[in-house]
């Protein structure tokens, strides 16, 4: 087992409970040697993703020179060549800087990328509309990171509507069409409401940890709040590959605890292309 998985699993075991939401609070946390110390939550725990936005630009610096006006046409003109120059600049010198653990730090196998989605319920979304609607929150490549990440974040059982969270590998956008995903599929649970917090906080603690022991299959996780429901998620690479699949199926009914009857439901992204295609043709054809 590597570094991470001996780093993480004490930690997900040992978190059988969500901690009730409070400032303050002090999170169990395990060290390297297995030793459990506590680490505390920073305040404000409970913002919403948005403020884990990258922080806003500079402001700019008001012009005092007395010739704005004068210069204004060539500013304009000089601007617009920039950002022509900008697009044709190679796509290389436009990456962003890679993530990678602090000094210190304990790095995860893969790098990790947070992400949010809000819609309106019974509104009919289109693929482009659905990936403008998915919003960064922030990749992570050490323990240390996702915890900053993390206790800074609304826990699901706190969140309102039609909401979603996404932990994907990093490069991986949480969608159907991607190359990462189209050739595979997901287990699903549907829970009660009342138990997303913990389920979530549990299986993305697995996932981290390499607990699914699946080599690269694994692909994200996501836990979407309804109205009547909540519903988690564990998506991989190879829907046909029912070895891996199965090893899955049985790692998740471990590290969430569940019950022996606990209906779980596996489907690959083509059929779920396919139903959503099937049904939006309908609300289209029906003139809804």
């Amino acid at each position: 087992m590597n570094k991470t998985a001996s780093y993480l699993n004490p930690l997900a075991e040992s978190l059988c409970v969500t901690p009730t939401p409070c400032e303050g609070t002090a999170r169990r946390h395990a060290s390297p040697q297995g030793v459990s110390r506590l680490m505390p939550r920073p305040t404000g725990w409970l913002c919403p993703p948005a403020t884990l936005k990258m922080a806003a630009a500079p402001q700019l610096k008001d012009d005092d020179s007395g010739d704005h006006d004068q210069n204004e046409e060539n500013n304009t003109q000089k601007d617009s060549e920039k950002e022509k120059n900008d697009r044709e600049k190679p796509q290389s010198t436009t990456k962003r800087k890679a993530v990678v653990p602090g000094p210190a730090e304990h790095p995860l196998q893969y790098n990790y990328t947070f992400w949010y989605s809000r819609r309106t319920p019974g509104r009919p979304t289109s693929s482009q509309s659905y990936e403008q609607n998915i919003k960064q929150i922030g990749t992570f490549a050490s323990v240390e990171q996702f915890w900053r990440f993390y206790s800074h974040m609304v826990r699901p059982g706190d969140l309102t509507g039609h909401s979603d969270f996404h932990l994907f590998k990093e490069g991986i956008k949480p969608m159907w069409e991607d190359d990462a995903n189209k050739n595979g599929g997901k287990w699903i649970i549907r829970l009660r409401k009342g138990l997303a917090s913990r389920c979530w906080e549990n299986l993305i603690l697995a996932m981290l940890g390499e607990q699914f022991m699946v080599g690269e299959e694994i692909c994200g996780a996501v836990v979407s709040v309804r109205f009547q429901e909540d519903i988690i998620s564990i998506w991989n690479k190879t829907a046909s590959d029912q070895a891996t699949t199965a090893r899955i199926r049985d790692t998740l009914r471990r590290v969430l605890n569940l019950p022996p009857n606990t209906i779980m439901e596996y489907k690959t992204h083509t059929d779920s292309i396919k139903a959503w295609e099937e049904f939006h043709g309908l609300v289209n054809s029906s003139g809804r």
